[in-house]
């Protein structure tokens, strides 16, 4: 964990991490299934813990026994025998290797058919097209043309002998064609051509369950997809299976039928599916066992051919003894498994939008939704891609799950890093955040924290002895010199040879150098300790024979393997540590230098004068754009009257800018129409800006007999200085001559031809697809935005030639928005609406394209659904180019509030070293009175620490803001002294004289309250008083105290302080920015005294100002209790 080590150097080292991980893990895997295939049945499972552990490095002839045994687990020249297998020549289609079934079951003569003249034998060398009768052959003619060969599967095939309907699943191996033949159940309806599409409608209950679902739980997610996978495909048993950092495998979800098991919260050794299965899952996604007791069949291949044929994509591949031998001893006859696979980096995910990416993203396996069953079980091939398309659907909303947590996870560990900050800034000294409440224990996941500091160790929770850390530091010292942190989850496995003497509760650390001599550490015990299994039995009558494979054996042994191991920490956490270990050394840097605090008023100064320039521009350019744009833009008040209204507005509705503006806008809707322009309006002004919504505007002058404008509008919510809600502008897109288009198109299908291919720029770009996928549609408004001709796209798969992330015409930006296209274009098909979706894809030339999507199903006389008709919705350039400015202003804004993020952390700089200088000037020797100007400059201090921390708040000048008070006993002389001081300077300036005319009994009064909050109202106000008190004036401070009794000894008090200065006194204008919290601009006094206002109500209190004869008084009222 080096201070100088990059974010990309890292993310290289966990990459190289991993693969040595996995390397080793296959190693284990081959020699585990070495010693199997040797003993048989006396495989002894228990080796597994033993072998894990003590793994040796790699070496030679390790080296060659996992090659083979990774080339026997992708060769292996078996097959289940639900169907049989051809595997085909690229370019003749002639048979090159067939399982010793296939003769059996395509060629056999079936009493159906009545003749057949020269039956074909199936042999090597047979062209594969003789098999089937002439619809069958063309269809697997022309699937096996496509480049890629897997996109019309199934192919509906029949045998020219048996007359037998069979589905051909086809995928492309290393140098051939492999071919799988499923026979089509008696009782199930045949699926035609591109049946993959209507695999979509088995399992569209499912995937519109998972994405109504909120968000914000992995946990209501995966059983959400249990219970479905459990519905659709009528398991017995059905988990969710997710690997962990380190491979171990988890039972995350799962549902059962009545009297089985549970296995929920069952966790496995790395080496229960091994590397090269995973390997395989990301090849074939979906795996299904149909039977494992029955009799596999091999492959016959053509002795001439140079190399053996892969069998990784074939559903029919038979699987490996040693995983049939752990499925009957678990009762499990027949499996179904769907690989879940995410992409593995998200920054990869990212696309710059001017050219398409040229490297695929990378992709991890996240888990496997499992299905097991107790007797033999045979799923056909189109419920089977229904499974896989929703294991798809289900790995998008995965990964949303993991942003969302990652955001979630970032922003609690943000916050914890700024209150531990704050208090190492209050008190330069690494004690405090251990000591304290919060601590370093509230950063990260931890079971234990120790501090080495100036040769003493301080501990919390379980943390090793004193002894233990000084030993672990002067292993870190001697072996990880050169290294500013470690972290482990096995300080056995680190190598620290003290590591057993720590015993199973100290496995993991994780280690901050501070610097040479001061070292933090966080410790987790191991992994075992939080483990709970739901189906862990305690009946010591039920054991397992200890020889065989398992789950409850593979759970305990993964408990063996995982008590010297506690989790892993992760890449966030590591960051948190370093992030912290970062401000430690410079708070307790001894060499600080001082910092001349003036230069920083005026970078700050000229930051803010640079951004109001440029907010001019912006504002400036923005309104010329509303002004000239050739999009119909409207906004309104807070009261919903209209104080915006464009030139294009005008023109569309007949209705005069002049004679527009000061109406309400309800009066200018149609009646349908008001009820969703009212909810736009109330959401927008509590700042929830709605999209895409449709109403209709009335039409006025030489308009007033046309038809009613239709606008699709987006609202925005206009925001003040403050961030206040000011109003709403609706930009929108003038919809009316499309949805009359769209309405008589489906309306009158015959007519539809003229409306799409209309050269009329206002007809939007449409394409279609037939029930089948097949692309039938693509008009010349398409052409013109993709840069494709109608003749290159027509009788292209819509969903795979056409649009895909990969090798398409159209290229889609990820996997994930291929998916997302498919959920389109699938709900159309199987009878559901669908709105407007995000829809994005490169062009010919390779240029970005953001749009909106609309799919609509396609319908003959009967009502039938025929097809699909897409219309994409592209704003105009003028509207992109607003998009365009608002985008680059809120970039600016962020660019700004990352720069005032840095000066925030760069005053504290500063502020340490007036602690520290204050701090030195104590043990000088100084008199009474200095050490008075010593106590004012710590008070002064408090309350800058204060306003910092105040800036994480969104909105302090709120009410119903985050500002809380800190309760605590101070004596009022202090607070007073304290706020006086500040605006000395600025009297001196002036020539004002300032005098406190208070009781001694009232500066003595010992009082519990906040006296930093309370000392930043008196500062702002006095503040405010000097500033508009003339040259040679005078400011007095006087107060009235009351007390109170409550009961017995508790006492409350009643401040009344008044704040009485010469001259004209503040400007209304200035004063009613105090009182009103939706003003729209308010000056740096005006927020100081409504802030001061809010801060006063949280005491029970109010501020008034009374203005007389050439002098005006703030009359500050409070309350406080009385100290002990």
């Amino acid at each position: 964990m080096s201070s100088s080590t990059s974010t990309s150097s890292s993310s290289s080292r966990n990459r190289q991490s991993s693969r040595a991980r996995v390397l080793a893990q296959t190693t284990l895997d081959a020699e585990l299934n070495d010693e199997y295939e040797e003993s048989g049945g006396s495989f002894d499972y228990s080796k597994l813990v033993e072998a894990q552990r003590t793994a040796p490095p790699l070496q030679q002839g390790q080296s060659e026994k996992v090659i083979a045994y990774l080339q026997h687990i992708q060769t292996g020249k078996i097959i289940q025998p639900f169907g049989c297998l051809l595997a085909l020549d690229e370019k003749s289609f002639n048979v090159i290797a067939f399982s010793e079934n296939a003769s059996e079951m395509l060629t056999t003569v079936g009493h159906e058919v009545t003749s057949v003249d020269n039956p074909p034998r199936l042999g090597i060398g047979t062209n594969v097209q003789s098999l089937f009768t002439d619809q069958g052959a063309t269809a697997l003619h022309k699937a096996l043309g496509f480049a890629d060969v897997s996109l019309l599967n199934p192919i509906l095939v029949q045998c020219k002998t048996s007359g037998k309907p069979f589905y051909a699943i086809v995928h492309r191996s290393t140098g051939c064609l492999v071919v799988d033949f499923e026979p089509v159940e008696p009782t199930e309806f045949p699926v035609t051509a591109a049946g993959a599409l209507h695999s979509y409608k088995l399992a569209a209950k499912a995937i519109s369950k998972i994405q109504s679902l909120p968000g914000g739980s992995m946990e209501v997610l995966c059983n959400t997809v249990v219970k479905e996978l459990f519905d659709l495909t009528g398991y017995d048993r059905v988990m969710a299976y997710k690997f962990h950092e380190d491979d171990h495998g988890e039972v995350f979800a799962e549902i059962t039928k009545p009297g089985l098991e549970p296995y929920l919260g069952l966790l496995y050794p790395a080496t229960d599916i091994p590397q090269a299965s995973r390997f395989l899952f990301m090849k074939n996604k979906v795996r299904m066992i149909c039977d494992c007791r029955a009799r596999s069949i091999k492959v016959i291949e053509d002795e001439a051919r140079p190399f053996d044929i892969s069998l990784c994509g074939s559903a029919l591949r038979a699987p490996h003894s040693c995983h049939l031998q752990y499925m009957e001893n678990m009762n499990t006859i027949a499996s179904l498994v769907m690989a879940v696979v995410v992409n593995d980096d998200e920054e990869e995910d990212e696309v710059e939008s001017e050219q398409p990416a040229q490297h695929q993203q990378k992709k991890k396996l996240w888990g496997l939704l499992v299905c097991h069953h107790e007797s033999p079980r045979y799923v056909p091939f189109p419920l089977r891609y229904a499974c896989e398309f929703l294991a798809q659907v289900f790995a998008v909303h995965v990964s949303k799950e993991f942003e969302l947590e990652k955001q979630l996870r970032e922003k609690s560990i943000l916050r914890m890093q700024t209150v531990l900050s704050d208090m190492l800034f209050r008190e330069a000294s690494p004690l405090t955040i251990v000591s304290g409440t919060p601590n370093v224990m509230d950063l990260v996941k931890c079971d234990g924290v120790a501090l080495l500091h100036g040769g003493k160790v301080w501990r919390l929770c379980n943390a090793p002895t004193e002894s233990q850390i000084h030993d672990i530091a002067l292993w870190l010292s001697e072996v990880h010199r050169d290294s500013t942190g470690l972290s482990t989850d096995s300080l056995h496995d680190a190598g620290y040879p003290g590591a057993s003497a720590l015993g199973d509760m100290i496995c993991g650390m994780a280690v901050a150098k501070i610097n040479s001599k001061d070292i933090l550490f966080w410790f987790r015990s191991h992994t075992a300790a939080e483990i709970r299994w739901a189906g862990a039995k305690n009946d010591s009558s039920d054991m397992d024979d200890s020889r065989k494979m398992h789950p409850r054996l593979s759970f305990k042994a993964f408990l063996e393997v995982v008590k010297m191991k506690s989790l892993s920490w992760t890449d966030y956490e590591i960051d948190a540590i370093h992030s912290l270990q970062l401000i430690l050394r410079d708070t307790l840097n001894d060499a600080i230098k001082p910092t001349c605090e003036a230069s920083l008023d005026t970078q700050i100064g000229d930051l803010k004068l640079d951004g109001l320039a440029e907010l001019q521009a912006v504002t400036s350019e923005m309104i010329h754009l509303m002004e000239t744009a050739t999009v119909p833009i409207l906004a309104v008040d807070v009261n919903g009257l209209v104080n915006g209204w464009n030139q294009k507005a005008a023109e569309l509705t007949g209705l005069r800018i002049d004679d527009a503006i000061g109406r309400d806008i309800l009066s200018l809707v149609e009646k349908s129409s008001e009820p969703v322009v009212q909810r736009m309006l109330y959401l927008a002004l509590q700042g929830k800006e709605e999209k895409e919504v449709q109403f209709e505007v009335k039409t006025h002058g030489p308009k007033v007999d046309d038809v009613p404008v239709i606008l699709i509008v987006n609202a925005c919510a206009t925001r003040d200085l403050h961030g206040h809600v000011v109003g709403v502008c609706f930009v929108a897109q003038d919809m009316t001559v499309h949805k009359l288009a769209m309405d008589k198109f489906t309306r009158v299908e015959r007519d539809y031809m003229a409306i799409i291919h209309n050269p009329n720029p206002l007809i939007p770009p449409i394409f279609g697809a037939d029930e089948f996928g097949w692309c039938s549609e693509w008009n010349a408004a398409m052409t013109k935005l993709t840069g494709w001709h109608r003749d290159e796209m027509l009788d292209k798969m819509l969903l795979g030639e056409v649009f895909d992330s990969s090798n398409a015409s159209c290229r889609l930006k990820n996997k994930n928005a291929f998916v997302g296209l498919c959920v389109l274009v699938n709900s159309a098909l199987a009878g559901e609406r669908s709105e407007k979706a995000p829809f994005s894809f490169f062009d010919r030339s390779g240029k970005y394209i953001e749009c909106l999507l609309s799919v609509n199903r396609k319908e003959n006389e009967d009502g039938l659904i025929t097809g699909v008709f897409c219309f994409i919705h592209v704003a105009s350039q003028e509207l992109q180019h607003t998009l365009q400015v608002q985008k680059a202003s809120e970039q600016k804004s962020l660019k700004r509030l990352k720069a005032f993020s840095y000066m925030r952390h760069a005053i504290t700089n500063p502020l340490s070293g007036m602690l520290y200088s204050r701090k030195a000037l104590k043990n000088t020797g100084l008199n009474e009175e200095q050490m008075k100007q010593i106590h004012v400059a710590d008070n002064c201090h408090h309350q800058l620490n204060k306003i910092l921390v105040d800036l994480d708040q969104d909105n302090i000048t709120e009410k119903c803001s985050c500002l809380d008070l800190e309760m605590a006993e101070f004596v009022l002389q202090d607070v007073v002294m304290a706020a006086v001081s500040q605006v000395l300077l600025a009297c001196q300036g002036k020539g004002i004289t300032v005098s406190c005319n208070m009781p001694e009994i009232f500066l003595k009064q010992l009082v519990y309250g906040d006296g930093v909050r309370l000392q930043q109202i008196l500062s702002d106000v006095l503040f405010v008083s000097v500033k508009f008190s003339p040259v040679g004036g005078s400011v007095g401070i006087s107060s009235k105290l009351t007390k109170k009794s409550i009961r017995g000894n508790l006492h409350l008090i009643d401040l009344e302080i008044r704040i009485k200065h010469q001259g004209l006194g503040v400007p209304a204008e200035l004063m009613s920015q105090m009182f009103e919290e939706d003003s729209k601009e308010k000056s740096e006094e005006g927020l100081a005294l409504l802030v001061s206002r809010n801060l006063l109500s949280l005491m029970n209190g109010d501020v008034r100002h009374l203005r007389e004869a050439d002098v005006s008084t703030f009359i500050l009222t409070f309350e406080l209790a009385m100290g002990q």
